[in-house]
């Protein structure tokens, strides 16, 4: 059957993934990155949105995105590795991919947790808290 080959299965459960994602991905958190400190003052106002939270959603959304592969990437190796059929060959190239895929997921956790502390402390230095 054509639908049941690797590279066409792979393809579909690829896109049905990033579709998922793109739908359950967890909207950008609004933080206050002191975009209304003009009008608070009395300045006038550039717009209703701008350009640092726009950069956030967009950093916010790329690195969600990675994760998602990152994490498909780990399904991937674990098919691979339930579908080996004791072949060594195939059993260490699957234990790879997962490999591969946990440090990618240990990387873009990381790069989400500098983000977001690097947004925090912006946003701290901008409103004048702690």
């Amino acid at each position: 059957m054509k639908f049941l080959e690797p590279q066409n299965l792979m393809i579909k459960l690829g896109a049905i993934i990033l579709l998922l994602g793109l739908m359950l991905a967890p909207s950008a958190q609004a933080i206050d990155l002191g975009v209304g400190y003009a009008e608070n003052i009395g300045l006038a106002s550039a717009g209703d949105e701008d350009i640092r939270d726009t950069a956030v959603g967009i950093i916010q959304y790329l690195l969600t995105f990675l994760g998602i592969i990152a994490v498909a990437i780990i399904l991937y190796g674990g098919f691979m590795w339930m579908t080996a059929g004791g072949n060594e060959d195939r059993v260490a190239k699957a234990k790879k991919i997962i490999i591969s895929g946990a440090i990618g997921l240990i990387i873009v956790l990381a790069a989400f947790a500098i983000v977001t502390f690097v947004i925090e402390i912006t946003e701290n230095a901008i409103n004048g808290g702690f």
